[in-house]
C-alpha cells in the first residue's frame, strides 16, 4: 500500500510512522504545501496523514497554502481515504467538517494525561491505546468535536480524539514523534512564546523525553498499524486505490 503524509517542517516529519510502515512493507511519501513539495492527488493513496506545525489554522495571511491542503483534505474526505490528522493536522480536518478551532485556556506544552471515551473501547485505532495514558503534546489551540464525529479521547485541556465516521480520526497528541524530533523541539523553544511564558524547562523536558519515549514510541506504532489495517481492509473492498 502506499501512504501520503504531509508535513510542515522539516523538523516535524512523520517519525516512527514512517518506521511502522515501511517495517510492514508499505510505501510512505512525505510531501509539503508548506516547503513547496506539491503532492499528488490524494486518491492515488491508500491512506493520508497530516502532521503537525508551528502555524494555526486561521493564519492564512501567513501560510497561503493552508487553503490548498484544507481542499485537499477535502477530497480526502470525499474520497473516504482513511486519514490521520495529527495537532495541526486533527485540527485542520476538524474545521474541514465544521468544527470551532480554538486557543485552549493553558498550553499543552510537554506530557499530559488523556482519558479515551467508552466509545474507544472498540475504535480500530483508539482501541488500541491504554485506557488512561501519558501524551507528548505541543500546542496552544485544539477543536471541539466535529459534528457528527465521535469523541474518542481527553484532557483537561481539550478534546484530544475524534473519529469522523469509519475512516477519519484527529489526535491533538503527537503520536508520531521520536527521540530526535522531540529534542529538536526542546532546542528551538524559544521560538514559541507560549513555551516561554510556561517558563520550559530544556534539561528536565530532554529527561522526561528520554525516559518516556520507548513507551510512547510503541503506541505510535500501535495508531499506524490500526491506519494501516483500516486502509487494507478498505483497499481489498476496492474502496480506495492502490499502487
Amino acid at each position: 500500500m502506499r501512504v501520503l503524509s504531509i508535513v510542515h517542517g522539516r523538523n516535524a516529519h512523520s517519525g516512527i510512522f514512517r518506521t511502522a510502515i515501511e517495517e510492514a512493507g508499505h510505501t510512505l511519501d512525505e510531501r509539503s504545501f508548506a516547503l513547496g513539495e506539491e503532492p499528488e492527488d490524494p486518491r492515488g493513496y491508500d491512506a493520508l496523514i497530516v502532521l503537525g506545525g508551528a502555524m494555526n489554522v486561521h493564519e492564512e495571511d501567513e501560510h497561503p497554502w493552508i487553503p490548498t491542503e484544507r481542499k485537499l483534505i477535502e477530497d480526502a474526505l470525499e474520497a473516504r481515504i482513511p486519514l490521520l490528522g495529527i495537532c495541526l493536522g486533527s485540527q485542520l480536518l476538524a474545521s474541514v467538517a465544521g468544527a470551532d478551532v480554538y486557543r485552549v485556556d493553558e498550553p499543552e506544552i510537554g506530557w499530559y494525561e488523556v482519558e479515551t471515551t467508552p466509545e474507544a473501547a472498540d475504535d480500530p485505532l483508539l482501541g488500541r491505546m491504554p485506557p488512561r495514558f501519558t501524551a507528548y503534546q505541543w500546542h496552544s489551540y485544539a477543536s471541539s468535536v466535529p459534528p457528527g464525529a465521535v469523541a474518542l479521547g481527553r484532557s483537561p485541556a481539550c478534546l484530544q480524539a475524534f473519529r469522523l465516521e469509519d475512516f477519519a480520526w484527529g489526535t491533538q497528541f503527537h503520536c508520531e514523534v521520536t527521540q530526535e524530533i522531540c529534542e529538536s523541539w526542546i532546542d528551538a523553544y524559544e521560538t514559541d512564546p507560549d513555551a516561554v511564558a510556561l517558563g520550559f524547562d530544556q534539561r528536565a523536558a530532554r529527561e522526561r523525553v528520554a525516559a518516556e519515549i520507548g513507551r510512547w514510541n510503541e503506541l505510535g506504532r500501535r495508531l499506524a498499524g490500526g491506519l494501516l489495517d483500516v486502509a487494507a481492509t478498505r483497499a481489498g473492498a476496492g474502496v480506495t486505490a492502490r499502487a
